[in-house]
């Protein structure tokens, strides 16, 4: 058994930054002073970013926000530190980074007020006690990394927010329309009427009951999701052509005003779990046919050429929108700005999660008037742990 991680375009320990060391410039105009400090804080799990100059350090901070710490020697030609130091405190991307100034000057107490008008936490004298500096910066560099966590605990939340939400009008509003249905069914079948009027009524209920628990079973993939750290395949020998055709057919059944074509060639056979590809499947044409082009046929292609893996292609007229395309394998994205929805927007994302847990990459391209969903499948997929979501 395996299992796919969430959805994220990052990892896990970048996403709390418990994988990314955080970031210390030095600004020295000494080649020896940025070694000698370099190498101190060597050991503390800090990238550490060095400039020879005050327009240097600049440049580096243009792309090098989010820094814990920015130790400053103040005499430097060109800029000095106190000049630096209020360039950066202007700078609304860069005014919150802990400014600690290093000086080889006389003890001077009005140079140390100008340090702290112009922005400094600390001011150190040189030379420099390794053990204080270590300490100091270990404060800030602390501070980063739990900075870091709460930011990634507050988005954490604020999805789970929005998921709890979007659950909620799913129980006050998707499943009320199938129900509805089911209830004025049960009510007309208590008065008397002739026998094709029942089998059509009959119909109409367990077609609504179909909805429902189509519905009830995307809600609790993302469940099993949220709380497994993915979805779990059961993988076997399978022959995928066989599989696809079984679901076109029935895709075809349920559209029959659509043209659907299958393509297929090469070898299709490896180790998945069998009815999750066709869960995948039915939910990426369902996808081309509710939102394709009406007038375009829906097209499958299975391309099996290559040894190690399975190529599976999806396209349909019709183009996604640049606002929504990145964030289109999140659960419940694909309902914003659809009014006239076919599901929960639940599909994309669990296909997503499939491909995942079979150690596959899923892309979607949509230009020139075309959307077309790229799968890749390796035949026999490695078990992956399961990450907390």
């Amino acid at each position: 058994m395996f299992a796919a991680s969430a959805p994220q375009p990052r990892g896990a320990d970048a996403a709390t930054g418990a994988g990314t060391r955080v970031k210390c410039l030095l600004v020295d105009d000494v080649p020896e002073n940025l070694v000698a400090l370099e190498a101190l804080l060597h050991g503390e799990d800090v990238e550490i970013l060095k400039a020879s100059s005050g327009p240097a350090a600049l440049e580096l901070l243009l792309t090098h926000a989010d820094v814990a710490l920015a130790l400053l020697d103040v005499q430097m030609p060109e800029m000095n530190g106190f000049e630096l130091a209020e360039l950066i405190r202007g700078s609304e991307r860069t005014r919150h980074i802990p400014l600690i100034f290093m000086t080889a000057g006389a003890h001077d107490q009005r140079r140390q007020f100008r340090g702290y008008e112009s922005g400094a936490v600390d001011f150190l004298y040189k030379p420099i006690d390794p053990h204080m500096l270590l300490t100091k910066a270990r404060v800030f560099f602390d501070l980063q990394r739990q900075k870091r966590a709460l930011a990634y605990q507050l988005r954490q939340r604020t999805e789970e927010l929005y998921l709890n939400e979007m659950f909620m009008a799913v129980l006050g509003h998707d499943l009320r329309t199938p129900l509805s249905a089911i209830l004025a069914t049960a009510g007309a079948l208590q008065r008397p009427m002739d026998p094709q009027k029942v089998q059509a009524l009959a119909a109409k209920a367990q077609q609504a009951g179909k909805r429902m628990q189509s519905m009830i079973e995307d809600l609790l993939d993302v469940t099993r999701a949220r709380q497994n750290g993915g979805l779990v395949m059961l993988a076997a020998p399978i022959d995928l052509a066989q599989q696809a055709e079984r679901v076109v057919q029935e895709v075809r059944a349920g559209h029959p005003q659509r043209e659907l074509v299958l393509r297929s060639g090469g070898d299709l056979r490896g180790s998945w779990d069998e009815a999750r590809l066709g869960q995948m499947l039915a939910n990426l044409l369902s996808n081309a046919m509710h939102h394709g082009t009406p007038g375009q046929a829906v097209e499958l292609e299975l391309d099996g050429s290559v040894p190690t893996s399975v190529v599976l292609r999806v396209a349909n007229g019709g183009e996604i929108a640049p606002a929504l395309l990145p964030r289109l394998f999140e659960p419940f994205r694909g309902r914003e700005g659809d009014s006239e929805h076919k599901g929960l927007g639940l599909g994309l994302f669990i296909v997503h999660q499939i491909v995942q847990a079979h150690g596959g990459k899923i892309e979607a391209v949509s230009e020139g008037g075309r959307t077309c969903f790229t799968v890749r499948l390796p035949r026999s997929p490695a078990p992956q742990a399961a990450p907390d979501i």
